[in-house]
């Protein structure tokens, strides 16, 4: 069903294009092309899908617990900043330890910004979509204000340019390359990892099965002996240590390996904790499916630059498209539950003219 969506959700994009003037199939071609046209755009690609996998695999956890996470964009920076810190503070360690360290400080700061929320709603019935939105807005300032003062790069200061930026982080943190001269590094591997061990978590472990289980019913959960909101915290938590690592992640991966913005959540995060939802709600709400649809993901928006170069449209349009994608999702989750009612109905009424007819034969028989 969600792959008939995205297939609905495209052909709204094609007519987009007829709208706009251009080719359809030009564009579909542009966008293969600019997403897996080359080995080095396919690892652009899977970069661009990494924060994504990660995001969406949190955010996976929590919605099986019953809540809802929108702080993906707080996480995201609260883990960078941490992980930031951390590197500066301990330039000089070998990569074989400030490496893991920095992932560590990543999930630390991400956690954090999770449990507050996670806190919040569990300990003082707050709304957590308003928690975690609020904090979303508070942690960009936060970041403006370091990246613009206590953070800032020295040399920033002297020029006068006042770039919000760090000075550029010790080599031993780089997050080594996968694949020679290409961008593919190796947060791709830690991200499909993680997202591997949400599943383990979820459908493996004991405390997979209480978040399970408050999310179907706390009521049963504390009934049976669970810590409802403990869990509820510990579910936020474990989401928002995801979106940290994807934090540290953009840092320490990026070409210019340093921490930089535009004053924005999107200077910084490309919105990449809005669209790991995105992507958590096409792969169903299961980690392990997040993973390929944050690839497709991550090919739509490193596609979109193709398809501007080549038929002169607005970038914009992939956004666009991740919006239709998660409307046509969405709508799909009704649509397949009208068709579980509709099909299990007819199993049921087969099943009554089943069991009746021997009664029926009996009855002509004796008449």
């Amino acid at each position: 069903m969600p792959f008939i969506a995205a297939l609905a959700a495209f052909a709204c994009g094609a007519i987009m294009l007829v709208a706009l003037g251009a080719n359809p199939f030009v564009g579909i071609e542009a966008i293969f092309d600019g997403a897996f046209g080359s080995g080095d755009r396919i690892a652009v690609t899977a970069v661009r899908a990494t924060p994504l996998i990660l995001v969406g695999a949190g955010i996976a956890i929590a919605f099986r617990t019953n809540v809802i996470n929108i702080g993906g964009e707080s996480q995201i920076i609260a883990g960078a900043l941490l992980a930031t810190v951390t590197a500066l503070a301990l330039p000089n360690l070998p990569a074989v330890v400030l490496i893991p360290l920095i992932i560590v400080a990543g999930a630390v700061g991400g956690g954090i910004l999770g449990a507050i929320p996670g806190a919040l709603k569990a300990y003082a019935s707050v709304n957590e979509i308003l928690s975690t939105i609020m904090l979303n807005l508070m942690m960009v300032q936060f970041m403006n204000y370091l990246l613009r003062g206590p953070l800032i790069d020295p040399y920033e200061l002297q020029a006068g340019t006042r770039i919000p930026q760090t000075q550029r982080l010790s080599d031993n943190a780089a997050l080594p390359s996968l694949a020679g001269d290409t961008r593919l590094h190796l947060g791709v591997l830690i991200a499909v990892l993680a997202a591997g061990a949400a599943y383990v978590i979820l459908w493996r472990t004991p405390i997979g099965f209480r978040l399970r289980a408050v999310g179907h019913s706390p009521k049963a959960a504390r009934a049976a002996g669970i810590n409802v909101k403990r869990n509820i915290t510990l579910a936020l938590t474990i989401s928002g240590s995801l979106a940290g690592i994807a934090g540290a992640i953009l840092v320490f991966g990026s070409e210019g390996q340093r921490m930089v913005t535009d004053g924005s959540a999107t200077g910084f995060t490309s919105s990449a904790g809005f669209n790991g939802i995105v992507a958590a709600l096409f792969g169903g709400l299961h980690p392990l499916w997040t993973v390929p649809s944050a690839f497709l993901f991550g090919a739509l928006l490193t596609g979109a630059t193709q398809l501007q170069r080549v038929l002169q449209v607005p970038s914009s349009l992939a956004v666009a498209m991740n919006g239709l994608i998660v409307i046509f999702v969405i709508s799909s989750s009704r649509v397949r539950g009208w068709l579980d009612k509709t099909l299990s109905d007819s199993k049921l009424f087969k099943e009554q003219e089943d069991s009746n007819s021997p009664h029926e034969e009996k009855s002509q028989i004796n008449g």
